[in-house]
C-alpha cells in the first residue's frame, strides 16, 4: 500500500497544464506544485489565468499543495560577492531585492486563490562567505513567517546549492535560530548532495523532522562537481532509504517529482513519467 501521497511540480511534465494534469493524474499523483505555466513564472500569470489552471488540476484529481515562488532568488545588496561555482536557476523570473515584498504579497494571493498551504522560499544567492549573511537571512525569512501567519500559510524553506542555505548542517542552524511554526522545510536531498554534503542518512539524521512539510524528490551523480541528472533511483542518492526514514519519523506530507533530468532523447515527458513510476515504486516498497 502506497504510504505517502506524490505528486509534482507540474512544468517538469509539461509547460502545457492540460498534458501536465493529465500524466500525473494517470500516474495516480494526487499534488499539485506550480512554478511555470505556459513558459511563464507563476508569479507573471493573471488571476484568470490561475484560474482555469486550477480548474484544470481539479478536474484531473490534482490539489495544489505548494506555490514553487522565486521569494529570495536574488541576489543581497551589500554583501559579499557571490559564489560563482553554483548555476543560477531561474524559471523565467528574475527580482531584484527591492521586489522581495511585494512578490511575498502576490505568493500569498496566489496560495489563497489555489488553496496551496505552502509558499517555497529561498536565502539569497549564495555568497562566497555565507556566515557573514547568516543573521540577514534570519530576518528575512522572520519576517516572511510573521507575514505567512497572517494568512495561514507555511513558509517552506528550500535548500539549494546556489542560495546560501543549501546544506541539511545549513538548515538546521537556520531552522533553530529561528523558532516559528509558519518557517518550515523543502527538504531536497539531492540540492544537499550538490552542496557537498551526504544528504542520507548523514545530513537528513541534522534536522529537525517535525519540520519538514515537503520533500523534493530528483537524482543525479557528480562530474567535476556538477550535477548529471538521472532517472529518480538511479543516481547516487539513497533514496529508499530517505523514503523509509521519512515514514519511520511519521512524516505526513507530499513527496513531488522536480524531475530535473531531461528524459530519454530530450523527451521531458518521458522522462517525469519514468521518474514518477520509480518514485511510486520507492513508496511501495517501504521497508517498514
Amino acid at each position: 500500500m502506497q504510504r505517502f501521497r506524490i505528486g509534482a511540480i507540474t512544468d517538469e511534465f509539461s509547460q502545457d497544464i492540460g498534458v501536465a494534469a493529465a500524466a500525473m493524474r494517470e500516474l495516480g499523483m494526487k499534488g499539485a506544485e506550480l512554478r511555470m505555466i505556459g513558459g511563464r513564472n507563476i508569479m507573471d500569470l493573471s488571476d484568470d489565468e490561475i484560474s482555469r489552471a486550477l480548474d484544470t488540476l481539479h478536474q484531473n484529481g490534482l490539489q495544489v499543495v505548494a506555490i514553487a515562488s522565486p521569494i529570495l532568488k536574488c541576489a543581497m545588496p551589500k554583501a559579499p560577492a557571490l559564489d560563482a561555482r553554483f548555476e543560477h536557476l531561474r524559471f523565467a523570473s528574475d527580482h531584484t531585492w527591492d521586489d522581495q515584498p511585494q512578490l511575498a504579497e502576490r505568493a500569498f494571493e496566489i496560495a489563497r486563490r489555489t488553496g496551496a498551504k505552502i509558499v517555497r522560499v529561498f536565502s539569497c544567492w549564495r555568497v562566497v562567505r555565507p556566515a557573514e549573511v547568516f543573521e540577514r537571512v534570519v530576518d528575512s525569512l522572520q519576517d516572511l513567517a510573521d507575514k505567512a501567519e497572517k494568512h495561514g500559510l507555511i513558509i517552506g524553506l528550500e535548500n539549494e546549492p546556489s542560495c546560501n542555505i543549501a546544506t541539511a548542517q545549513e538548515t538546521a542552524s537556520i531552522l533553530a535560530a529561528i523558532d516559528h511554526t509558519n518557517l518550515q522545510l523543502v527538504w531536497d536531498p539531492a540540492n544537499a548532495y550538490i552542496a557537498g554534503e551526504n544528504p542520507f542518512p548523514s545530513g537528513y539524521k541534522m534536522l529537525n523532522t517535525d519540520r519538514v512539510a515537503h520533500v523534493h524528490a530528483k537524482d543525479c551523480t557528480l562530474e567535476d562537481h556538477k550535477p548529471v541528472w538521472e532517472p529518480l533511483g538511479q543516481g547516487d542518492l539513497d533514496w529508499q532509504g530517505q523514503i523509509d526514514a521519512l515514514a519511520e519519523d511519521g512524516y505526513k506530507g507530499f513527496i513531488h517529482l522536480d524531475t530535473h533530468w531531461q528524459g530519454p532523447g530530450g523527451d521531458r515527458l518521458e522522462g517525469s513519467r519514468i521518474c514518477a513510476k520509480n518514485l511510486k515504486a520507492l513508496v511501495e516498497s517501504l521497508a517498514l
